[in-house]
């Protein structure tokens, strides 16, 4: 019985350990390899939160990142998560800049399948009904997903009822999200049988995350119950609050009996170009995690950790991230629980890390939590399992009144959103990265910074050793033998060698 794996290492693994920081000369230098390794789909990060980071902290362009990607990985299904959005933290856009975005990414050859979350913001109810078919005409790849959380609402038969839902839609795959790496063996027993039979025959996939420690055995207890497609990342960038090891999860799949269809042997080249790129930039190295029951209280997925990790640390107050944690705890109970997942967890992170500095609970309230209070956010918004105290709190204050006139006039037009990013004349994708932007000041930024940092490549080897040797000063030449034949490399400056080590006609020097 065939295994097939989903790499995440480029997206939810750079999330979850390096803060959403990989770069495109990061994800260049094994990009190729990645490709032949025999992947039923890689993750990109292509989606605007991920544009938004790649122009603000690295400075590059994420159209250079998808012009990559498309070159380097040709036949390779690559993913990334998706909805009716470019920014997931913001109102919807109008439905002709959703269309144009995702279909941009299509048209460069960087996007053959999107992974779209159901049970959050409606979106299912909301918006399937029209974005699904606009999905399927662009050619894509339909992989819709439930996340999953624990709560007395989430049970196995809510599951269940919501894959019927999306049956509807005619996805290509379905699976479970487990963001936070709550899923236990003995849920799994109960929970993905349900789902599988309610999938009536469509591919069900499982996603998780190591958070807690378990999900590689869950992963393994899958196997046993009929799902066939895994979520797994290659090291440095798997494990932690990240995704299972390929290594780990396919060796003990062959264990099993199983045959997983990837090629082990190239990914180990993978790891050890990108454990030395961690090293080479000081990043995060995923290691295997303990189990963690303080994960079943907060529930905070490890990406939103991760970044939660590296802005307070910005702050100089890293120190406090337990109290951080601690307050998302009694935030999700006053809003009613909602799903930790983006962009629900962020606000109740945000708003924890607010009311933690402030020292005073809600004195200051993200406008998020304004309009979760109001319903915006769907299902999991506002409805009477929240504290109603602080509903009525929220829903009096003068801002909300604002939120509500702001959204009053939500039909803008492309034509004018166009008009006060730069008219017609503007490039379409001039034009994204100002409205991703919100502005051309960061853009510019960008620019100046010059051309993406190059890593060392699998398709150069000896030019990046002789780049690397050429760091060194006490280094004056390089010898390369094989047979008869033999190069020098040296500096301009730099004597050859004596008689005794000086190349002969058989030689070539440059």
């Amino acid at each position: 019985m065939d295994v097939r794996f989903v790499d995440t290492t480029f997206r939810d693994g750079s999330q979850s350990h390096w803060a959403a920081g990989i770069r495109i000369g990061m994800i260049e230098a094994v990009a190729q390899t990645m490709g032949q390794a025999g992947f039923q789909a890689i993750e990109v990060p292509l989606s605007g939160n991920h544009v938004k980071k790649l122009v603000r902290d690295a400075k590059e362009s994420p159209w250079d990142m998808a012009r990559m990607v498309a070159r380097t990985m040709p036949r390779t299904v690559k993913g990334t998560m998706a909805g009716a959005y470019i920014m997931p933290f913001e109102a919807m856009p109008p439905k002709p800049l959703i269309e144009l975005y995702w279909a941009h990414l299509v048209k460069l050859g960087a996007l053959n399948r999107v992974q779209v979350t159901a049970n959050v913001t409606d979106q299912s109810k909301r918006v399937f009904p029209w974005l699904v078919p606009m999905f399927r005409n662009m050619g894509l790849q339909i992989a819709l997903n439930l996340s999953y959380t624990i709560s007395p609402r989430h049970t196995d038969e809510y599951y269940a009822r919501k894959t019927r839902e999306l049956i509807d839609f005619g996805p290509d795959v379905v699976y479970l999200k487990d963001q936070g790496g709550l899923l236990t063996v003995d849920r799994a027993r109960t929970l993905l049988p349900a789902m599988l039979q309610s999938a009536s025959g469509v591919p069900v996939e499982l996603h998780s995350h190591c958070t807690t420690g378990l999900a590689p055995l869950v992963y393994l207890e899958a196997l046993k119950l009929g799902i066939r497609t895994l979520h797994t990342s290659v090291p440095p960038l798997a494990n932690g609050s990240g995704q299972p090891s390929v290594f780990n999860v396919a060796g003990n799949a062959q264990l099993m009996g199983f045959s997983p269809r990837v090629d082990l042997t190239r990914l180990h080249t993978v790891a050890e170009r990108l454990t030395a790129v961690a090293k080479q930039e000081r990043l995060p190295i995923g290691v295997p995690l303990e189990y963690d029951a303080a994960q079943y209280i907060h529930q905070v997925p490890g990406g939103v950790i991760s970044n939660l990790r590296n802005q307070l640390a910005g702050m100089r107050i890293l120190d406090r991230l337990e109290e951080v944690l601690d307050e998302s705890v009694r935030v999700r109970k006053d809003l009613g629980y909602p799903i930790m997942i983006t962009p629900l967890s962020q606000f109740v992170v945000s708003q924890a890390a607010i009311n933690v500095m402030m020292g005073d609970r809600y004195k200051h309230v993200i406008d998020e939590v304004i309009m979760f209070a109001q319903g915006v956010y769907g299902e999991d918004s506002g409805y009477p399992w929240m504290d109603q105290n602080l509903k009525d709190r929220l829903l009096g204050l003068r801002r909300a009144q604002e939120l509500v006139a702001l959204r009053k006039n939500p039909d803008i037009s492309l034509k004018e959103v166009r008009s006060r990013l730069g008219g017609p004349g503007v490039s379409d994708e001039e034009f994204l990265l100002r409205y991703i932007m919100k502005g051309e000041a960061e853009i510019q930024a960008m620019r100046a910074a010059g051309p993406p940092k190059r890593y060392f490549n699998a398709s150069l080897p000896l030019l990046t050793l002789v780049q690397e040797l050429g760091k060194h000063r006490r280094i004056g030449y390089v010898k390369l033998q094989r047979g008869k034949d033999s190069l020098v490399v040296q500096g301009r400056s730099t004597p050859s060698p004596n008689s005794r080590g000086m190349p002969d006609a058989s030689e070539k020097s440059v």
